[in-house]
Order: structure tokens, then sequence, then C-alpha cells
């Protein structure tokens, strides 16, 4: 008899939480830039990347998972969403 195969579910690069029935797929430089290379992340975390920071200030500072972790205002975000289950969805503010 095979063993069962369990393979975990898929990471969001924003927040490592993992996906749920829905995903986007982030560009970590914004194609407006010229990015082609692409993530996926929950709803509410695309949402949350781009009402917070500008495509420039994506493309210049921000191409890097843990950079863009590292900003302080998606860090709050991290840590408000970290005990949220996987397809949780709530309004995301404009912080720019």
């Amino acid at each position: 008899m095979l063993a069962e195969r369990h393979t975990a579910p898929p990471l969001c690069v924003l927040c490592g939480r993992p996906l749920g029935a829905r995903v986007e797929w982030h560009h970590l430089v914004p194609r407006s830039e010229g990015g082609r290379i692409t993530a996926p992340v929950h709803p509410i975390c695309h949402r949350t990347i781009h009402a917070t920071l500008t495509n420039a200030e994506l493309a210049r500072d921000l191409a890097d998972p843990a950079a863009l972790r590292a900003h302080p205002d998606i860090a709050r975000f991290l840590r408000w969403i970290a005990d949220k289950p996987a397809d949780f969805h709530a309004p995301v503010r404009r912080v720019r």
C-alpha cells in the first residue's frame, strides 16, 4: 500500500499564511515598470500592497518580498492579519 502524500498548501508571499480559495498574482516589480515575475498572494494582501505603496516605490525599493514585509505600514498590516483565516476579507484603506 502506498503512503498518501500530503503537500502543504501554498503560502502567500506577503503574509506567509496558507492561501485560500481565491489567489491573486502580484507582480514583484509592477508591469508598468517592466516587471514580469509574479508571486501568489491573498486578495486582501494584494490590495493592501497597492493601497499603501506606489508602483514606483515597489519597483525602486520593494521588489523583494522581505523588503516589502519590512515596510512599517505593511509590517503593521501583517501583525493584524496573522491570525485571520485564509479567505478573510475586509475593506482596505488607502494609506498613501
